[in-house]
């Protein structure tokens, strides 16, 4: 969510409110909190492996695209109103293909031949990929359409809480209780949405206003 609204505003110069702000950084906030609270004394050893520095590279890089691309989407929703969710969809599913394809097999020990070979021989394994790509199709339709008509800060909110909700879960059913750290986490979190709902919620409530007295 933060690197959707910095790449927005660095890049393509979108204005958020104040209340945006405080909603992104309530859910981000939480989540980040819970999850550092979470983290075990093997895992934070492994984070100070001479290799970090690289990972944490890797991670700042993933955060930077991903946000730089959500800005762009945004950009050309406002600049061209007619582009549909799938005119985007087809366009980023579209390059995606073709880096995947040079990099797959455009030379001779390329780990897409392997692929390939691994699927003739395992056609149970091909089935699962395709299934799997078929629903990752599927859900893409409610992502772009998400984008199109909410903007991707939206869509980062939605994806954020729901991975969020499920860990939370996943502790609550795997029998790990939660610490009163983390509790407070799930608080901000639901905190920054339950204001954003309202935000919408009063913005809603003025639009009916205006058109009633027009």
């Amino acid at each position: 969510m933060i690197p959707v609204m910095l790449m927005g505003t660095l890049v393509y110069g979108i204005r958020y409110t104040l209340p945006e702000y405080i909603c992104t950084l309530l859910v981000a906030g939480g989540v980040s909190t819970f999850a550092l609270s979470k983290t075990s004394s093997k895992t934070i050893s492994k984070l100070a492996h001479p290799n970090a520095p690289l990972g944490y590279g890797l991670c700042f890089l993933n955060l930077a695209f991903d946000g730089f691309t959500n800005a762009t989407q945004d950009s050309i929703a406002v600049r061209y109103p007619k582009t549909s969710a799938w005119d985007i969809m087809l366009g980023m599913n579209l390059w995606g293909t073709m880096y995947n394809m040079i990099f797959m097999f455009g030379w001779s020990n390329a780990s897409g031949y392997e692929a390939v070979q691994f699927c003739r021989q395992h056609p149970e394994a091909a089935w699962d990929i395709f299934m799997y790509c078929l629903c990752g199709a599927v859900g893409q339709n409610f992502i772009f359409l998400t984008i199109s008509r909410f903007g991707s800060l939206t869509n980062t909110t939605i994806t954020t809480t729901r991975k969020f909700v499920s860990i939370v879960i996943s502790s609550l059913l795997s029998g790990n209780p939660l610490s009163s750290k983390q509790w407070s986490s799930v608080a901000m979190v639901f905190s920054g949405l339950s204001y954003q709902i309202y935000l919408k919620w009063m913005r809603r409530q003025r639009l009916q206003k205006k058109r009633k007295s027009t």
